[in-house]
């Protein structure tokens, strides 16, 4: 494939990256007006967050082999229809349970667009453009949760909630457009080289899903913490049988014999951590805002814009920076600005000036926009192309769930400082957010340590850009 194929194939995929992660950050702002639409209490509609999670950690899995069996387009085309229609009704829920119902429609719709439509960039995509293809396509991941919560809050006060749903009826339609255009065909007809992994789809299906659950329970304070750590105890037991099923298939689910590949086991274990610390940020420094300094949701959400500035800003300058230096020393140096950063922000209060706190969230942005597309080109840098949708599925899959843990470390961490602290329970102080903000910044830089595994010329097929003609 040619550059301007790549590109265009990366950029479709980028806009149903966007569109569901705005969706899934957007609704967080919603659920207080949801919750009197619907007439219950605010920690039973948690319940729609929880159920699109789960649907999520239950089909992500299935997206490889589902894609092996129809085609990568057409299974991409068809999981934004379906995550078109899911949305819609989740726009007209006149209850919870409905709301539920189709949340878990939106998760099933959702397991399927992000991984194979990252499979489909992969498959489009020369060895030597990848840094440019994961350039564009880690765009979404790092501004929609920055700009969700200002749409949210504006659709949520100005429109109606429902319109955070429908809002995805012309991004999807244009998306479903543009790939049918520009996502090529694939030139052999796809068919399962075996039969459906059953076995694997339950064990998986309960490990992972009883996981995001056990990891969502962290972030509830009327939960104890044993309670939550016994399900997610359960749940990594049941993942180990998982896994020792798959080594025993000819074709398993999820086939983890693609973490013997250096690189890529690297982005998994150590890649899973930075991604955590990159999730954790966030979720943190909006509540921050508003809780610790007192500010209103929309002027938190205007704040928390530079950060957006700067994962753009990094954009113009990551391939530039990935073809110039080892991946090893990329991941390390900027590794530790991201701990940096982290560490800064804790530092901020409520009298310090507006422009520092705009310096400090733009050059958090920077780091954390450079360290996201590095481990997202280097997990595949090495990859052979026949374990390319292994790979992919696996990698989606542990994203997934890192990211929801970031979320869940920093709420953690935040009961623990408020509780350390003898505060309020629910009620969180500059000094809880200071602690919470310092001990992800000592897990990032703590982590570090498992970059200096890397060789040097780990992710040179990638690196390496072949001279013009």
């Amino acid at each position: 494939m040619d550059k301007k194929t790549t590109i265009r194939v990366s950029l479709v995929v980028a806009v149903a990256f966007f569109m569901q992660f705005l969706d899934t950050t957007a609704v967080n702002t919603a659920i207080p007006a949801m919750a009197q639409a619907f007439g219950v209490d605010i920690v039973r509609l948690s319940t729609g967050v929880t159920s699109y999670l789960m649907a999520l950690a239950v089909f992500i899995p299935v997206s490889g082999w589902v894609a092996d069996r129809f085609g990568t387009r057409r299974v991409f085309c068809g999981s934004v229809a379906f995550f078109i229609v899911s949305s819609t009704l989740c726009g007209t829920s006149q209850s919870l349970w409905q709301f539920v119902a189709y949340r878990v429609m939106q998760g099933m719709a959702g397991a399927m667009m992000s991984p194979v439509g990252r499979l489909a960039v992969l498959k489009a995509t020369p060895k030597e453009e990848l840094p440019t293809a994961m350039n564009y396509i880690t765009i979404p991941a790092l501004v929609a949760p920055i700009m969700g919560p200002v749409v949210g809050g504006y659709l949520t006060t100005f429109w109606s909630w429902r319109w955070i749903f429908y809002l995805n009826l012309p991004i999807g339609i244009a998306c479903i457009l543009l790939a049918r255009r520009y996502i090529p065909v694939e030139t052999t007809e796809p068919t399962p080289k075996g039969a459906f992994d059953w076995s694997g789809f339950v064990s998986s299906g309960l490990a992972l899903s009883g996981f995001m659950y056990g990891v969502e329970m962290f972030s509830k304070s009327a939960v104890p913490y044993w309670l939550a750590g016994l399900i997610v105890g359960a749940s990594l037991l049941l993942l180990f049988g998982n896994v020792r099923h798959a080594s025993r298939v000819e074709r398993p689910l999820i086939d983890y014999s693609v973490m013997r590949v250096r690189t890529y086991g690297i982005t998994i274990w150590v890649g899973s951590v930075s991604r955590i610390v990159i999730g954790a940020f966030p979720y943190l420094v909006p509540l921050m805002f508003q809780e610790g300094f007192g500010l209103t949701p929309f002027r938190s959400g205007l704040l928390f814009l530079a950060t957006m500035a700067g994962n753009l800003s990094m954009k113009t300058a990551t391939v530039w920076l990935i073809r110039r230096y080892p991946f090893r020393n990329l991941l390390l140096v900027n590794g530790f600005l991201v701990a940096l950063f982290t560490f800064l922000t804790a530092l901020l209060m409520p009298e310090t000036p507006v422009w520092l706190i705009l310096v400090t969230l733009f050059c958090a942005g920077l780091v954390r926009s450079m360290q996201f597309s590095s481990l997202t080109t280097l997990a595949f840098a090495d990859m052979a192309e026949r374990k390319m949708t292994s790979a992919n599925t696996l990698y989606s899959t542990v994203q997934q769930m890192s990211t929801g843990m970031g979320i869940a470390v920093g709420a953690v961490m935040l009961r623990f400082a408020n509780q350390i602290g003898g505060g309020v329970p629910g009620v969180y102080t500059v000094a809880d957010f200071r602690f919470a903000f310092m001990a992800i910044a000592a897990l990032g830089g703590l982590h570090l340590v498992g970059y200096a595994f890397l060789r040097p010329t780990a992710g040179n097929a990638v690196r390496i850009k072949p001279k013009e003609a």
